[in-house]
């Protein structure tokens, strides 16, 4: 449908504005719409990329008026902004907001929400066309949209077109996804629905395919007879915080691996589309996820760690174990971590193992892939000292600090050839400044220009759960009986670590950067023959 068009993509007010619509944000007064969907919105506004034509529709239980959730949104902002307010930004949005008060499940909201919608298109003209996004619990998902199609808000006609964003999870394992899909298909076209992952939102995760694909020095080597390996990290300091009780029902499994995880897995590994249509993109995603080595039970076992954090230290301030977070059972068997070893099962991957870890209470939040490279052959130091050579490592960080490091041998100056360790790093900031995001900008444009490109598709979703399905099955029938086996603060179990030694690798430690040294990490001297 849509192509990734990269003048859209600075937020700097020269992309071209989307054109009239209304955003319906159901669960208005959460958390989500508060920290993240609001500011995205402003954000979008104070770039020039909203039309004059807009207006936002907030629905919630919460018994506010209009004024009143404007007032709160107005606080909100000054509270939560990503930068500076600008008032005449914030009050250009603030006076285009509206709000509809009423219980999801009660048809009378959506009769109310219908005749919001219609004089909103009066007032701002909107001219019908309406982006409805579910930031509401799982379970309301298929409430909302049954109840969206029976009040006929779904219907398009004339040009007026109507989306639905439905927030992750998109289903809890292989059957309520493929439950939850029929039922949105039930009243929505696949080009109506927008599954959406806010780690796609990052300038990093989408330079991926610009990085491969516009470089005629990396595409060649990106494949299984220069790489060794890929590491995925997917790191957070934070614990669960006040999300226990929704943890409790997920763990770090469903939570992360099938969607996150595994879109930037298939953006690493796919191969180059036709074009960046999203059609193109997703099918070739879409391969990728199936091409990926089914688990056996007994590979499981092998290939597949969990964890639990206990009690530790998190910047050098004491924080507790998980079944000691609230809403968490004290005898908790969910798990906080997760690594896992995967083959792809393609001409182009063939034998390299992708290696992707993710836990909560890590020693530092960070979220990476690592493309370690092949190490060259010791012919030409056979008769030195040298033992090895450090292989090359292309490291992409998609946050917290967005950019591209490139690490390779070079020689110090010097009489005696030696070699060290070097980094060529790209820093987002550096080259190209700071601009305050959500990371949840893009992909609202996006939705408004009708782009489905960084959204999964229905067969993404059902494949993801595909893959996973095994690994939850056994662990479901034996529980783990280490529980907490990891301390807070830590890169994880240490089972985590013999998944890589078995394979006589170790996992990168995603601290580590070298900017600019004053000295080489390593050296290795080498004879030359010179006196």
């Amino acid at each position: 449908m849509g192509s990734i068009d990269t003048t859209r993509y600075s937020l700097d007010g020269q992309g071209t504005p989307a054109g009239p619509c209304a955003m319906v944000i159901f669960g208005a007064a959460g958390d989500l719409a508060k920290r993240m969907l609001i500011p995205a919105i402003y954000n979008l506004a104070r770039s020039r990329l909203l039309p004059d034509q807009f207006a936002v529709v907030g629905v919630s239980i919460e018994p506010y008026s209009t004024e009143q959730f404007r007032e709160r949104a107005t606080e909100n902002m000054h509270q939560l902004s990503t930068g500076p307010v600008d008032q005449d930004s914030w009050g250009w949005l603030a006076n285009r907001i509206h709000y509809v008060s009423g219980d999801f499940r009660d048809s009378n909201l959506y009769t109310q929400l219908r005749a919001t919608l219609d004089r909103v298109q009066k007032e701002q003209s909107t001219e019908g066309n309406c982006l409805f996004y579910l930031a509401v619990s799982p379970e309301f998902f298929p409430v909302v949209v049954q109840h969206l199609g029976a009040a006929d808000l779904t219907k398009e006609s004339n040009h007026v077109w109507r989306r639905v964003v439905i927030e992750k999870p998109f289903g809890r394992d292989l059957a309520s996804a493929i439950a939850l899909n029929q039922c949105v298909g039930q009243v929505l076209k696949e080009t109506q629905t927008y599954r959406i992952d806010h780690y796609l939102g990052k300038e990093t995760v989408q330079n991926l395919l610009a990085f491969r694909f516009a470089n005629g020095i990396f595409e060649p080597v990106w494949n299984r007879r220069y790489v060794d390996h890929v590491q995925v990290t997917v790191a957070e300091e934070l614990g669960v915080e006040l999300r226990g009780g929704y943890y409790e029902t997920a763990g770090a499994l469903r939570d992360m691996v099938p969607n996150h995880i595994f879109q930037l897995i298939t953006l690493a590994a796919m191969e180059p589309p036709i074009s960046f249509d999203a059609h193109a993109v997703h099918d070739e995603q879409i391969k990728v996820l199936r091409a990926i080595q089914q688990f056996s039970p007994e590979r499981v076992l092998d290939h597949a760690v969990r964890g639990q954090y206990g009690e530790g230290t998190v910047n050098g301030k004491h924080v507790q174990a998980y079944r000691d977070e609230p809403q968490v059972a004290p005898d908790s068997q969910t798990p906080t971590y997760v690594a896992m070893s995967l083959q792809i099962d393609s001409w182009r991957w063939a034998g390299v193992p992708f290696y992707l870890r993710t836990g909560k209470r890590m020693a530092k939040r960070v979220t990476q892939v690592v493309i370690r490279f092949r190490k060259p052959p010791l012919v030409l130091f056979r008769k030195t000292s040298v033992a090895s050579v450090t292989p090359n490592e292309l490291v992409i960080n998609i946050q917290p600090d967005e950019g591209i490091s490139l690490s390779f041998e070079a020689k110090i100056p010097g009489p005696v050839v030696r070699v060290g360790a070097v980094n060529m790093d790209f820093q987002y900031s550096d080259y190209f400044g700071t601009t305050p995001s959500t990371g949840y900008e893009t992909l609202i444009y996006d939705c408004m220009m009708g782009d489905p490109t960084l959204f999964q598709r229905a067969d993404m979703v059902e494949a993801g759960w595909a893959v996973v399905e095994p690994v939850l099955d056994v662990w479901k029938a034996l529980p783990p009986r280490d529980f907490p086996n990891y301390a807070a603060g830590s890169w994880g179990p240490a089972q985590a670590d013999e998944l890589l030694h078995r394979d006589g690798r170790e996992w990168r430690d995603p601290v580590r950067h070298v900017h600019r040294p004053t000295a080489p990490l390593a050296q290795t001297a080498v004879p030359t023959g010179k006196s």
